[in-house]
């Protein structure tokens, strides 16, 4: 069995959203362990996970699976989020181009590990060949298919020239074969997957709102990074209340501006 990214750590907050929230990553229903425990699997049945980037919302649940390796590009290894971890397998991508991606690492039959830095310097991408289809599964190149149709970068980036050279080779991808584009942070993501939806850059598929939920939360003083998922509580940080942190204050894990945070 093979996975790809595990969600948000158990115990982290959920957001309390009002209308000046940046972006709103929705309603916690369960945890990603009771989810994978719902679906009938146990941990212990995992061999591999392909880790798409470092960041928390993908890889808070990797030590909830001890016996998996742990696929990661090599220039990531070093990041706060993995330290600790004794079965993660630097990827070094020696398997050569994979069609129009210069750098690549065959993980079995029809599952390959492509370089796309960009969010991180040591994002990557994972395209499943199956049944004529090649499915795209991402962590962050976008977080919403509109980017995609309208080929903007829609997220912070740790190299934007990268991340520009990274969206333009997924384009061009999608463009020359047929591609189910599956993003982590869009429900559209999910209906693609489920409906087998090839993108059409040309045909946008309309999007639907949902109505916010601004009902009355209680704030417990906690604010979570939206980029990387770091939980700033002021109770590890001397009494500090986030609003009387610095206005050049950052993230000290992805080193984004205090506007990135929403209250929990």
């Amino acid at each position: 069995m093979i996975l790809v990214d595990t969600g948000l750590p158990a115990g982290t907050p959920e957001e309390k959203p009002d209308e000046n929230s940046p972006a709103y990553t929705g309603k916690d229903i369960c945890t990603y362990m009771e989810a994978f425990a719902g679906l009938g699997y146990r941990p212990e049945q995992v061999t591999k996970i392909l880790l798409t980037h470092k960041h928390a919302d993908h890889s808070g649940e990797l030590r909830s699976f001890p016996n998996a390796k742990v696929y990661v590009n090599a220039d990531e290894t070093s990041a706060a989020e993995l330290q600790g971890l004794g079965n993660i397998v630097p990827v070094a991508f020696s398997d050569g181009p994979y069609y129009n991606f210069p750098e690549s690492q065959k993980i079995a039959d029809g599952i390959h590990f492509i370089k796309a830095k960009g969010h991180t310097r040591g994002n990557s991408i994972v395209i499943v060949e199956d049944g004529g289809l090649f499915y795209m599964l991402h962590g962050d190149i976008t977080y919403v298919d509109e980017a995609l149709y309208e080929n903007k970068l829609s997220v912070v980036y740790e190299d934007p020239v990268a991340a520009r050279e990274t969206l333009d080779r997924v384009r061009e991808f999608v463009r020359n074969h047929p591609t189910v584009y599956c993003g982590t942070h869009t429900p559209q993501g999910y209906e693609n997957l489920e409906s087998k939806r090839v993108i059409d850059l040309d045909h946008p598929v309309p999007t639907v709102l949902a109505e916010a939920d601004f009902s009355e939360k209680e704030a417990s003083g906690k604010y979570v990074c939206l980029i990387c998922g770091h939980v700033y509580d002021p109770a590890e940080n001397g009494g500090v209340a986030f609003e009387d942190l610095p206005d050049d204050w950052k993230c000290p894990r992805c080193r984004q501006p205090k506007e990135k945070f929403n209250k929990a």
